[in-house]
């Protein structure tokens, strides 16, 4: 049996990587110590192993998980008794990540330096996360947990006002460049991105945004607190066919609401999508993107080209 630290020594795969597939798609079950320490076996390692292999191939972690769990059940002959419980979805709840160990060194250092105000840390931290794998795992696997742990100690009186900004800042700052620098596909479909009137949670859609253009979307990112009078007339001057939104908390969902109404009416034909935490009690003609932004922008993409008819590496306009 191995620890946790050994498990990922052997596999290549960091501490906090292991945390989140097993919270997330349940691609092994490691045994406990009576202190609560995971242990694996060689079967979770070869597990870990072949999943590791197939993101590293370029399969979405959402997709990896279904394929490791079928190739492992088929190599073993003993169904997953994850399957049922993760194959009917990607998205990640507000459980599931408070259920994340919050004891991984690393997450504690970046606290600590969100603690203490220290930016040149955060900054450092951040592009050090970045330099280990895609945008999309980073943010996915690291990022998004890691900021869900920082708002719990600021609700919980651990961290300042001040120092939770300074964190959404940095954080906000680094996104912003990734966004800059991912290429804008003009010939992709064209998607506005931005939040309803009021709400201003914006750091996982522009994440959402940056994986969007990565995956050949013609983005407009127009951030947060818009009236939704603008929406119709942003969606017009941009000629998207696609509107992606988030709701993160439970009051956006009135202001959501209201936008979503007013883009109907004007662009019956347009594509809506939401994200953020409480995305479920959208209306129901939205489109669900889940909660993981890499699966989501790839989903979204596809589906975009289809409707327009179109496959990869081809334009939006005739030849």
């Amino acid at each position: 049996m191995y620890t946790i630290k050994r498990a990922a020594e052997l596999t290549g795969v960091a501490v906090t990587t292991l945390r989140a597939w097993e919270s997330r798609y349940g691609i092994v079950s490691p045994n406990r110590t009576e202190s609560g320490y995971r242990l694996y076996d060689d079967t979770a390692l070869r597990t870990i192993a072949l999943m590791s292999s197939l993101v590293q191939q370029g399969w979405s972690p959402r997709q990896a998980a279904d394929e490791t769990q079928r190739r492992m059940e088929v190599s073993t002959g003993v169904p997953s008794p994850f399957s049922s419980e993760h194959s009917s979805t990607f998205t990640s709840s507000s459980h599931e990540l408070n259920q994340l160990d919050s004891s991984d060194p690393d997450d504690s250092e970046f606290i600590d330096a969100v603690a203490r105000i220290d930016t040149d840390r955060v900054s450092q931290m951040l592009d050090d996360h970045f330099s280990r794998g895609s945008f999309e795992v980073v943010v996915d696997d690291w990022l998004m947990p890691t900021l869900e742990r920082v708002g719990q100690a600021w609700a919980a009186g651990e961290l300042s006002v001040a120092a939770e900004h300074a964190a959404s800042y940095a954080v906000g700052r680094r996104l912003a460049a990734a966004y800059e620098a991912a290429a804008n596909r003009d010939d992709g479909p064209r998607v506005l991105v931005g939040l309803p009137p009021d709400v201003r949670h914006e750091l996982g859609l522009l994440g959402f945004a940056v994986a969007a253009r990565r995956a050949g979307l013609s983005t407009a990112y127009v951030g947060a607190d818009l009236p939704a009078s603008d929406w119709k007339d942003a969606l017009g001057a941009h000629n998207a066919v696609c509107a992606v939104l988030s709701v993160p908390r439970r009051e956006d969902l009135a202001n959501l609401t209201s936008v979503v109404s007013v883009i109907r009416d004007a662009h019956p034909r347009l594509t809506v999508a939401v994200g953020g935490r409480y995305q479920d009690q959208a209306p129901r003609f939205c489109r669900r993107l889940g909660h993981l932004i890499g699966p989501a922008a790839r989903d979204l993409a596809d589906q975009l080209r289809l409707d327009a008819g179109l496959t990869r590496g081809q334009t939006t306009s005739p030849s």
